[in-house]
């Protein structure tokens, strides 16, 4: 009974996750799936005739735009490792005992929601806002320069609401890295460069994966930031599966869409993963 028991301990620990996992995940995805595969309309209903040619039809479609979404979640997180990096390093070895403040400091504006602070972003890079418009009276820039309904003002809007997602998973791993090693690369006469890049980087990996997963998924799958600050010509994939679902109806395509997305970013996730070495990383955490 007692062996019976420790067998099927560690399936009842993770039974929790699991049904949540397979209610609000798995259920829906089949669901969907089954979805993408049928024809109809709201008012005759859809019926499932296993119609592939709703794949292509969308992705010959909205190709542009799916296009358009994981080159605008590649540059943002590109950019939010620029600017995570240096800020988590700063935290984690140079904040002492006020390391809790100055997260908290960073995570303040993020207490407001999503939608108010992209709006936020919208009044701030408007032509006659705050930034530009003194920029343009001191002659700095030209009058009819505007960074509104670009794409530039898009990928600053998803690196801003997605920063958080890169600065804490990066914080977390440099500030399990032991100084006693940074020390003694220091007592071998190891210059900083050579510390950082032979020490702390590569134990810094596990973080950064982490914060490019957590980063990259819901900056190409996001809509709010390309409607306010991108127009029109910026439309990415979430902005038309919106539409589909709850404009024109048009379930199917919809489903087709967000299985086609989540499809390229697993791609993406399982290439990088792959490309920057999953076991190193999990070795690297280990340690």
């Amino acid at each position: 009974m007692n062996r019976l028991r420790a067998t099927l301990s560690p399936y009842f620990l993770v039974l929790p996750g699991g049904l949540w996992l397979a209610i609000f995940f798995v259920i829906p995805a089949v669901f969907m799936l089954s979805l993408s595969l049928q024809t109809g309309d709201v008012v005759s209903g859809f019926s499932p005739t296993w119609s592939f040619s709703n794949y292509t039809n969308a992705i010959g479609l909205y190709h542009t735009q799916l296009l358009r979404s994981l080159a605008y979640g590649l540059a943002a997180t590109i950019l939010a490792i620029v600017l995570a990096y240096p800020m988590a390093y700063w935290i984690a070895f140079h904040g002492g005992t006020r390391k809790s403040t100055y997260l908290l400091l960073m995570l303040l504006p993020f207490f407001v929601s999503f939608v108010l602070r992209t709006t936020a972003w919208s009044f701030l890079l408007s032509d006659n806002g705050i930034l530009l418009a003194p920029l343009k009276s001191w002659g700095l820039l030209p009058a009819d320069f505007h960074v509104l309904a670009t794409a530039p003002a898009v990928v600053l809007g998803l690196t801003y609401n997605w920063l958080p997602f890169m600065v804490l998973p990066i914080y977390l791993a440099l500030d399990r890295v032991d100084h006693r090693i940074v020390e003694a690369g220091r007592d071998l006469y190891a210059g900083r460069t050579a510390i950082f890049t032979k020490i702390i980087l590569p134990l810094s990996l596990p973080g950064v994966f982490a914060g490019v997963i957590m980063t990259f998924v819901p900056a190409s799958s996001d809509f709010v930031n390309s409607q306010v600050l991108g127009g029109t010509a910026n439309t990415m994939i979430g902005n038309v599966i919106q539409s589909q679902y709850f404009v024109a109806s048009n379930y199917p395509i919809a489903s087709v869409l967000s299985f086609t997305l989540m499809a390229l970013l697993l791609i993406g996730i399982f290439a990088y993963a792959r490309a920057l070495g999953t076991k190193d990383i999990m070795e690297a955490a280990a340690r």
